[in-house]
């Protein structure tokens, strides 16, 4: 058997390619690893597949139309007649190493090997286990398609097909991880996305080096982004709804799929991309605003609402007399700072154990919550009632937000305003906030300021954020993306930006 480097070339003794196998795969081993020796015109054969992960009725069919060829069947070549008339199947391929043969093995292909020839045929008759498109729990919409992004990346690549039926949509598969060999699939518009983006990109999948991605996109996030340990912001946007991913790619941006996860990311994306919903965009211009504006408004309490209120409570002297009822009439046992403090772990604790309990027992469970815990507490005399409604208001606002990573970032920037607030009164909170406002200034991500349209300012971007324009008036790409083509009227159709 000749060895060239890493690579195993297939040899024209069939035991020799059978017995490397049957080492390298642990045939006899794994009970989910089949071997199949055959005969196909007079000539011994072998296939290797993994059982579960090919189609049975294929196949069948497969097995059957070589089960019936004589030797007289190939008379010009048997090996190059075999492969281009006698195999009734699409994607079929030839491979002369045995490593990348058995790469194709365990990812659900067939392979087939015939003594005296040096090449194997592979046959791509994967079925992966998997669901089938239906709505995200994340991104529901009154009005809209539900068919959103599953768990297999080819029906995701399918669902961005059916809605950009364009030639110029490049859908490049790579491969990630030494042993899982997760299939990572980068999707942008080739006249449209700036290429400088789509090598970065690509440049970084290619070079991480790592058994594999478990987690899927969360693993690959943290390669390929730009945060650090400290920075709680994303730098990438996930979405499981395609006319979304959609829109973004029409908008020059690049979106990566991975297989086995439902959520794709959007690259690159800034904080106010975070903060968009589909719902706005199904909905009337005026409605559509409406919507955007009472979202805000819910994202900006989340965050300031609960510290601001407390910096008045301790420092009485930046209380406007007009607001002076505000202050809570009796002191609770536990000081204001660690009521917040301890009210919002129990909100991020009911909401771990929301995950974890089953469905039958979630009444129950919002029961314990809302009276056990809230109503005892302030009864006793433990929490102050504003403190309990402050941190209600708090905890829709992070709910409301589109972004669940976004919602947890915000959740820890409350967190560092009330720890500011109680331990240095208003100095505290200015200094928590400058920290917070150098940690977005400086964040980027994949070349794009994180405030942007705010930091640099972009008086159009900055209004669309605020005021849902009608689609027809939507004419530009971003031109902080750097599009090839920023006109979109170029174009049959032109999204909204979501």
């Amino acid at each position: 058997m000749a060895v060239l480097g890493e690579q195993v070339r297939v040899d024209r003794k069939l035991n020799v390619n059978v017995n490397w196998i049957m080492e390298e795969m642990g045939v006899g081993q794994s009970f989910d690893v089949i071997r199949r020796d055959l005969e196909i015109a007079g000539r011994k054969a072998t296939m290797f597949y993994v059982n579960g992960l090919v189609k049975d009725d294929v196949t069948t069919f497969i097995l059957t139309s070589l089960a019936h060829l004589k030797p007289r069947d190939l008379t010009l070549g048997f090996f190059k007649e075999l492969y281009n008339k006698h195999i009734s199947y699409i994607q079929v391929e030839e491979e002369d190493d045995l490593h990348q043969t058995v790469d194709k093995i365990v990812c659900g292909q067939i392979a087939l090997l015939i003594d005296g020839f040096d090449r194997a045929i592979t046959i791509d008759v994967r079925k992966y286990p998997g669901r089938l498109p239906e709505e995200s729990d994340l991104e529901r919409v009154v009005r809209g398609s539900r068919d959103n992004f599953v768990e297999t990346v080819l029906i995701n690549a399918n669902l961005l097909r059916r809605r950009i039926k364009d030639p110029k949509l490049c859908l490049e598969l790579l491969q990630v991880g030494s042993r899982s060999k997760t299939d990572v699939v980068v999707a942008y518009l080739k006249d449209v996305a700036n290429p400088a983006l789509v090598d970065r990109v690509k440049e970084k999948i290619k070079a991480i080096k790592m058994d594999g991605l478990p987690m899927a996109e969360k693993s690959l996030e943290e390669f390929i982004g730009t945060s650090s340990f400290w920075n709680p912001f994303p730098v990438v946007r996930y979405t499981e709804r395609p006319d979304v991913a959609a829109t973004h790619l029409l908008e020059g941006h690049v979106i990566v799929m991975v297989d086995i996860s439902p959520s794709v990311m959007i690259l690159p994306a800034t904080l106010f991309h975070h903060l968009q919903h589909a719902e706005e965009f199904r909905q009337l211009p005026l409605v559509g605003t409406f919507l955007r504006l009472v979202r805000l408004i819910g994202v900006f309490l989340s965050v300031f609402l609960a510290p601001v209120w407390l910096l008045l409570v301790l420092d009485p002297r930046l209380l406007p007399p007009s607001l002076s009822w505000s202050g809570p009439k009796k002191m609770g046992a536990i000081p204001l700072m660690w009521q917040f403090i301890f009210a919002e772990l129990g909100i991020d604790l009911m909401r771990m154990a929301a995950i974890h309990t089953p469905t039958a027992l979630a009444t129950a469970l919002r029961l314990i919550a809302a009276v056990l815990i809230g109503e005892i507490a302030v009864a006793v005399g433990f929490f102050n009632p504003e403190v309990i409604l402050y941190m209600a208001i708090s905890a829709v606002g992070i709910f409301a937000t589109p972004s669940y990573e976004l919602g947890l970032a915000n959740t820890l920037v409350r967190i560092a305003l009330l720890l500011g607030v109680g331990w240095g009164r208003l100095p505290g909170f200015l200094m928590v906030m400058a920290m917070v406002l150098m940690l977005l200034l400086g964040t980027k991500s994949f070349g794009l300021p994180y405030l942007w349209p705010l930091i640099p300012f972009d008086a159009s971007a900055l209004k669309d954020l605020f005021l849902r324009p009608p689609v027809p008036l939507q004419k530009l790409r971003p031109r902080v993306l750097h599009p090839r083509i920023w006109i979109a009227s170029l174009i049959p159709s032109r999204p909204g930006n979501l």
